[in-house]
């Protein structure tokens, strides 16, 4: 079952895509997941995991899909997406 979240916002258009590009860039470093941007929506992927990450006014909604072998983690995943969602989108 894929995680989806739908997290409100007050942040400006180009600082909410900032705080994206910025979070793509530490899994990058941290996970080796590639990332790239598709309009206002950031997709992201490596083994095990896909996903994306939208930016409109007002609104982030995340989608993340995890292969079989990270199933079992994935309420630890969606608990660190949502701390991460609140601590930069809160």
């Amino acid at each position: 079952m894929p995680i989806v979240i739908h997290r409100p916002h007050q942040k400006p258009h180009d600082e909410a895509r900032k705080l994206a590009e910025h979070v793509a860039t530490q899994m990058a470093t941290e996970f080796g997941m590639k990332w790239r941007w598709d309009g206002d929506v950031l997709h992201f992927e490596r083994t095990g995991v896909s996903g994306s990450l939208t930016v409109v006014p007002a609104e982030i909604v995340v989608h993340v899909k995890l292969g079989f072998l990270l199933s079992a983690m994935q309420p630890k995943i969606e608990q660190e997406i949502n701390r991460f969602l609140d601590k930069e989108f809160g």
